[in-house]
């Protein structure tokens, strides 16, 4: 997943002067909006609430189907728990007779009922919970699909503004007085240290500039990966998949008008992408909500407490390793792809090949 794909797509180009961030993103939802049924997957995070309030304006303004908003809401998962927030934005957006309500117990555990039409069809996928949006993109057959994919990218990255070289020999100070343990324990120690080389050196080449960083992002082949595999769920069902915050007219616009923006934060882009046409519920701060509960669930834990060693690749995994991570519970979550592995190691080959070509 580390690494860049080459670039292939030439530059936007406009007739006149770039449009504003929130005009690039109404054009971009309209192809979907003018497909409906029209569902947006909507947890109530800043990604998917702005997307959600984009598409309803945009929506009204040219006399389109309101979007219908997806929500998963799940048992026994309190640190997903993000209902408060979902309610204010439906009601804010006045989605309420729209909005589609899906209940998950063990449903989407990494191997449950769910993941397995996905793993059985496709094989591995990335992300490891890529099923999650199998039974939304099934509600959207014959429509669209927008999402809130690449977010976490385009407006937020990695680095941060340097600040003070006190709070900076601060933060050095405490990272050295709580070392973080090994993150794969389970990797043989060559394969480990080559890893997390690997991603050290992906988070150091991120761009501080705004407009070093959106182009840089858009190529990263664990972005790009995302896109895919979503595409190809999308493809299946004759469903239109949009991600606004990845197109490439948004992330043109963005760095015509910010682009010499140093490493700035999520909220900042946000106020300036919203200029105040938008709702301030829409883009304010939240808690981000944790999902490993509605991930490891009874499926999970029975293919680690049977695991007999197999359906892995023992060059790159030490199989005691992984069975002492495996021991008890709850499993570390950077195991999810090989609990995967592991599952469809007795399974017949998956039904399609899974090609995962980059949406163009």
């Amino acid at each position: 997943m580390l690494g860049l794909e080459p670039a292939t797509r030439p530059p936007v180009a406009w007739s006149g002067p770039a449009p504003a961030p929130l005009v690039a993103l109404e054009r971009a939802v309209l192809p979907a909006l003018r497909r409906p049924p029209c569902m947006v997957s909507f947890s109530g995070g800043v990604d998917s609430s702005l997307v959600l309030a984009i598409a309803a304006r945009v929506a009204r303004r040219e006399g389109l189907p309101d979007p219908v908003p997806v929500t998963w809401r799940f048992t026994d998962a309190p640190r997903a728990e993000e209902s408060p927030w979902q309610d204010r934005v439906i009601a804010e957006l006045r989605l309420a007779r729209q909005w589609q309500i899906l209940q998950a117990g063990d449903d989407l555990d990494l191997v449950g009922s769910v993941a397995r039409r996905v793993l059985t069809r496709y094989g591995q996928v990335h992300p490891f919970n890529r099923h999650v949006h199998l039974p939304i993109v099934e509600l959207a057959r014959g429509g669209a699909l927008l999402t809130g994919l690449g977010g976490d990218q385009v407006l937020a990255g990695w680095r941060r503004r340097p600040g003070s070289v006190r709070a900076r020999l601060g933060r050095l100070r405490a990272r050295l007085r709580h070392r973080e343990p090994d993150p794969f324990p389970w990797l043989r120690p060559e394969v480990a240290r080559q890893v997390r080389r690997a991603f050290r050196a992906e988070q150091r080449a991120e761009p501080r500039r705004l407009a070093g960083r959106i182009p840089w992002h858009l190529r990263r082949r664990d972005l790009t990966m995302s896109r895919a595999s979503l595409a190809m769920l999308a493809t299946d069902n004759d469903v239109l998949a949009v991600t606004p915050l990845l197109d490439d007219g948004f992330a043109a616009a963005l760095t015509a008008h910010h682009g010499g923006l140093r490493s700035p934060s999520r909220r900042e882009l946000l106020a300036m992408v919203a200029d105040a046409a938008l709702p301030s519920l829409i883009v304010a701060p939240r808690r981000k909500a944790t999902f490993n509960e509605v991930f490891f669930r009874a499926a999970t834990r029975e293919v680690v407490r049977a695991w007999d060693g197999g359906g892995i690749d023992d060059s790159l995994v030490d199989v005691a390793a992984l069975r002492r991570e495996w021991s008890g519970w709850p499993v570390n979550p950077r195991t999810a792809a090989l609990v995967q592995q592991v599952w469809l190691a007795d399974r017949p080959a998956p039904l399609r090949r899974n090609t995962l070509e980059v949406p163009k």
